[in-house]
């Protein structure tokens, strides 16, 4: 890989008036920030409508974008939506997503630009371009015109016309304002990473309008759920509960589903990471109905079949493969055979494995590493949660004096740069060295997720020109 580096921030973290991060002028802004620092990627998280728990890992649609990331300034100069519109939508704090007020006030004002939005051979040609997406909206009307309920309880097979023609709106402004903006990153030789869920959710589109291709009984339910087996995370193991795929029908028709959603992809980003890539190796399967991930057991993936069509179609797109968890040598040789980068994770490097490939002098260049992920603690959070005796086990590996612990972010910061891996990656709220509060996601429980937000001026107190300078004395710009 060429020796580059980037920042992790999904959009909803991003700073703005408006309840939520979007597409406008703060994004811009962000890329303008990263531009300076010499940061060449800006990784980001599944863009698609997010469950109730506010996660983007288990959503209604895996061809989809979430309506919370439209900009609604961009929409008020359009002429769609009024400045009274604009100002219900204010936030009262700008730490956090403020999904409740979202909820109940978002899609009501979506609503209104739909209505003084007319359809022309741009939108036509989007949902041409998009044929997936376009099955997501119908989903979204049928689901509206059966009161919401999952599709299957449904007893009304004709989609409502408004609700169609509100998630056909919300879909063309989503990507378009995406688009726009990911040209402006490009044009500031800023790459796009995106997140690719391994599974999706039993209620959505991509199961409804492909029943054949999951693993259901006769009645159309889940047999086996996904999940992971106890591990640094939960000592249950993880039950996420998402049907599992039928891979010997998906090969029988040359994993179509799987190649138009990679090339979905390969639309809207520059690179992508695939979320639990071990899965394509062997899955972990629950019976469904189990209420922990115990009890599970591992089943064949797909392995190089799949990942063999994935690179016919690759190009230079970037594919990041996640493989963290419960590894085997398996694994690793799918990994390895696949040509993909694997990730590296400074917070797993110091669990007593002095083998472990998490060590940065243990990192190769085909990998990403970082100091955290969405799952993991902030860098601050971790060393002041870490054991004394964890704690300066880290701080004589990168040899900073146990006495300045609550100093040494810079000097990992630095250091992790100075790795051998091709692209180091860091969580923006360790570039901010904010605290545990600031975590993004906390596996296996469901509640006070996903909600992190930037400021302004947190931004601002970052030094841009220290970043830079590492980032060209060790040849990552």
């Amino acid at each position: 890989m060429k020796r580059s580096s980037g920042v992790l921030m999904h959009i909803s973290s991003l700073y703005g008036d408006y309840q939520i991060g979007s597409f406008g002028k703060e994004a811009r802004e962000f890329i303008d920030f990263l531009s300076n620092c010499g940061f060449t990627y800006w990784q980001v998280l599944p863009f698609c409508l997010p469950d109730d728990c506010n996660s983007p890992y288990k959503s209604f649609g895996a061809f989809s974008g979430n309506p919370y990331f439209i900009d609604l300034p961009t929409l008020f100069e359009k002429g769609l939506i009024s400045k009274e519109d604009l100002e219900s939508a204010k936030q009262s704090s700008p730490y956090l997503c403020e999904f409740n007020a979202l909820k109940q006030n978002r899609l009501e004002i979506l609503k209104k630009a739909s209505l003084n939005f007319n359809e022309d051979k741009k939108t036509q040609k989007f949902f041409t371009d998009y044929p997936e997406t376009l099955k997501f909206c119908e989903f979204m009307a049928l689901k509206s015109a059966n009161g919401g309920k999952p599709h299957n309880e449904w007893t009304v097979f004709t989609p409502d016309t408004s609700a169609l023609k509100l998630w056909k709106f919300i879909e063309y402004e989503f990507f378009t304002e995406w688009l726009e903006l990911k040209s402006y990153a490009n044009s500031k030789s800023v790459k796009i990473i995106g997140d690719m869920p391994i599974y999706v959710d039993f209620d959505s589109s991509d199961l409804y309008y492909n029943k054949s291709e999951f693993l259901l009984n006769e009645k159309g339910n889940p047999k086996l759920v996904a999940g992971v087996p106890p591990d640094y995370f939960s000592k249950d193991g993880q039950l996420w509960g998402n049907p599992l795929y039928d891979w010997n029908k998906m090969k029988e028709n040359g994993y179509s589903w799987w190649l138009k959603r990679l090339d979905f992809h390969k639309k809207i980003f520059d690179g992508v990471r695939i979320d639990h890539f071990r899965a394509f190796q062997d899955y972990y399967a629950v019976k469904a109905g189990e209420k922990t991930a115990k009890n599970g057991k591992w089943k064949k993936g797909p392995r190089l079949s799949l990942i063999n069509e994935f690179k016919k179609i690759q190009g230079d797109f970037t594919i990041i493969a996640e493989d963290l968890g419960l590894i085997t040598d398996s694994v690793r040789k799918l990994v390895n055979d696949s040509g993909f980068p694997g990730m590296r994770v400074l917070q797993f490097a110091f669990l007593g494995d002095k083998n472990s490939p998490h060590l940065p002098h243990n990192y190769i260049n085909n990998s990403v590493a970082y100091t955290g992920t969405h799952d993991n603690n902030t860098l601050l959070g971790y060393v002041w949660e870490s054991s004394v005796e964890d704690r300066n086990l880290m701080l004589d590996y990168f040899n900073i004096p146990r006495d300045r612990w609550n100093e040494s972010y810079d000097d990992i910061v630095i250091k992790m740069l100075s790795s051998s891996a091709g692209l180091t990656i860091f969580p923006i709220q360790d570039l901010l060295k904010y605290g545990a509060d600031t975590r993004l996601n906390t596996p296996g429980v469901p509640e006070n997720n996903w909600a992190f937000r930037t400021t302004k001026d947190g931004l601002e107190r970052i030094d841009v020109n220290k970043l830079k300078y590492y980032n060209e004395l060790y040849s990552r710009t």
